[in-house]
């Protein structure tokens, strides 16, 4: 028999051992794979939906609540604003702002949210349509592709609001949404959003008829046009009703949130690997005790002290393999179960399992380890006093 072999039938004759050692390493290659994947996406998503906004306008309340609501689409809004004071900041500060993409919400159809907005969302975004064509009139509604793949809504399709941001039975049957077209995949937060005009959203609350300089949306997209807009706007607004959070920050502040617990939860994880080297080193020891005899015999049989050295080493490699692709699939069965509970409540899909070029790294950490906790008892049975151990037995 091979060395590998060999050692495979060493590890599995003690299997509680063994299972014991899997368990840890296996666990702790898990935690990592999955905070790993969790992180790669989630800062995929962080990244790709804001781009180029550099503001959010919106009523008075918490910066970071804003950009949730208005760039990421999973919290309630902060309140309304006057779209006519937005225009006008719009008009006048055209030296600072390079565009605003107005943005009303409140509505939601089978749990997908409704946003009011005009083509510069498109434009911002840089979306496609699949199928049919851009909403143009009020209670139009070009749908993003996963509402269209969940609900499965094509061109010509009808359907009421729910009000609030969540399923309920508060159903608009005053207003007939139409579906008149389908956007490609963007990777961005438009996937599942249907998009209509701003008016669709009075007209479905009776607001059509107000005059002008009463009528309110949620927020606005801002690009700005010059670094003086850091400055220059938040002083401009200061005595208004309207606040103006600024995207950079509050997704920092947003990552070092997530960064915190992550952070946690990856050094558990290294402690459980630590462990788990302990406790394959001390099975490894046992065994190695246990099995004097043995390797005395294979000695005399002809097997070299490199022979038994690579045996003992094999033995911590296969081990810290399979603990490795254990805890990969552990990892992305994690991830899974997560992106269920992200679909269920936002509409996120985060389900990217492709090995990531981190858990490359991770695997030649894992086999090290392995090799590390094999390498004392390795060295001990070449060793072995041959005649000594034969006259004990």
């Amino acid at each position: 028999m091979n060395s590998l072999g060999l050692s495979i039938k060493n590890l599995f004759a003690k299997p509680l051992n063994t299972a014991l050692s899997l368990i840890l390493l296996a666990f702790g290659v898990g935690i990592i794979s999955f905070m790993l994947l969790l992180n790669k996406q989630l800062t995929d998503q962080f990244n790709r939906n804001i781009q180029k906004i550099d503001f959010v306008l919106g009523a008075k309340g918490s910066p970071l609540q804003l950009i949730l609501s208005s760039v990421y689409q999973v919290d309630a809004p902060t309140g309304n604003i006057n779209y006519s004071e937005v225009k006008e900041l719009l008009k006048k500060q055209k030296v600072l702002i390079e565009y605003g993409v107005p943005l009303a919400f409140g509505d939601n159809y089978a749990g997908f949210r409704i946003v009011g907005t005009d083509h510069s969302y498109i434009d911002h975004y840089g979306l496609e349509v699949a199928e049919g064509k851009k909403w143009e009139k009020t209670l139009d509604a070009t749908i993003g592709y996963r509402v269209a793949d969940k609900l499965g809504l094509k061109i010509g399709d009808t359907f009421f609001s729910s009000h609030g941001l969540a399923e309920s039975d508060d159903v608009h049957e005053n207003a007939t949404f139409t579906v008149v077209g389908v956007f490609k995949p963007s990777g961005t937060v438009a996937d599942q959003l249907i998009l209509t005009e701003i008016s669709s959203l009075w007209s479905v609350h009776g607001l059509q008829d107000l005059p002008e300089d009463e009528q309110e949306i949620t927020s606005v997209l801002l690009k700005k046009r010059s670094v003086m807009a850091n400055v220059m706007l938040p002083s401009i607004l200061k005595d208004s009703k309207i606040q103006i959070a600024m995207a950079a920050s509050e997704k920092n502040r947003l990552e070092q949130n997530f960064g915190v617990g992550k952070d946690v939860v990856t050094w558990l994880a290294y402690i459980i690997i630590f462990i788990s080297f302990i406790s394959v080193f001390i099975s490894l020891f046992n065994s190695l005790k246990e099995r004097k005899y043995e390797l005395a015999i294979l000695r005399t049989m002809g097997a070299t002290q490199g022979k038994l050295f690579m045996i003992i080493i094999m033995e911590g490699v296969v081990l810290a393999f399979i603990g490795l692709i254990l805890g990969l699939g552990l990892g992305r069965i994690a991830l899974y179960f997560m992106n269920s509970s992200l679909e269920k409540s936002f509409h996120y899909d985060i389900l990217e399992l492709n090995l990531l070029p981190q858990e490359w790294a991770l695997a030649g950490a894992t086999i090290l380890v392995g090799v590390l906790a094999a390498f004392i008892p390795a060295l001990q049975s070449i060793r072995i006093d041959i005649s000594k151990t034969l006259s004990e037995n």
